[in-house]
């Protein structure tokens, strides 16, 4: 294996950490940069040598030095997603520029995926310099270009503002909240108008499944709410790796036009 690719897992391990404490802090409205890292229970500090990513949760057993709590298992999972993460995208678009900000916006999905999940939160501190940064890069560095970056800001956050809009007349309740139609708006940014609108058939998709399944085993209430945000994070993704192939598989399937 090429060892460079061992500093890039590395690297995205210990992003993957700090992650963890922006997923933990932001919807706490808490300073990600100070204090240290600490217990979440007994509040107290955790050692260097404890806060290696995934071998501190290893090393310990999966508990607190302290006051031997349990750590969360997503800890782990994050920091482990995150440096997987950064490998396959490096693979993907090989040592460029592109990769570093396709990286940024892995990151920035995976925050966003913990805080919807954990408080149905989706912080504007995440996704409106995404937004900026998206579009900053697709004129500078991303293949996507400018133009292709805000079509996809007015496609992707518009689509949605336009459904949460409807909704209260449509369904008698609110939709989509603020949170998701910023996150679309970001994806678009970096991605473009058409991977966007492939992220919102994933997203709708896969958590129209979810949803549906969760219902039928009884977990969850028609009347509860799922966060959508996670699902667009899975769509903004594949749109990410995969939006060209689909693209081309989907044409494929209608034939020549006459």
């Amino acid at each position: 294996m090429d060892p460079l690719l061992i500093v890039v897992f590395v690297f995205g391990l210990v992003i993957g950490s700090f992650l963890n404490v922006c997923i933990y802090r932001l919807p706490r409205h808490e300073s990600i940069v100070w204090p240290a890292s600490h217990c979440p229970a007994c509040a107290q500090p955790i050692a260097a040598y404890d806060n290696i990513p995934v071998v501190g949760f290893l090393w310990l057993g999966g508990r607190c030095r302290n006051c031997r709590r349990p750590i969360a298992w997503h800890y782990p999972l994050v920091e482990l997603a995150n440096g997987l993460g950064y490998l396959v995208i490096v693979w993907q678009f090989g040592w460029t520029p592109a990769a570093a900000v396709y990286a940024a916006l892995f990151s920035s999905l995976i925050v966003i995926t913990g805080t919807d999940l954990s408080h149905t939160i989706i912080p504007d501190v995440v996704t409106l310099p995404g937004i900026l940064i998206g579009l900053v890069s697709a004129v500078t560095i991303l293949p996507v270009g400018w133009i292709n970056s805000l079509l996809g800001i007015v496609v992707g956050g518009g689509v949605l503002w336009v459904l949460a809009w409807l909704s209260p007349y449509l369904f008698g309740k609110e939709g989509m909240g603020g949170g998701d139609i910023k996150l679309l708006a970001m994806v678009g940014a970096f991605l473009g108008w058409r991977p966007v609108l492939l992220t919102m058939m994933i997203g709708a998709l896969t958590g129209s499944i979810v949803g549906l399944s969760l219902i039928g085993l009884k977990i969850l209430r028609r009347d509860q709410y799922i966060p959508f945000g996670p699902f667009l994070a899975l769509g903004a993704l594949v749109s990410l790796f995969f939006h060209q192939r689909l693209f081309d598989w989907y044409w494929g399937l209608l034939g020549p036009l006459p």
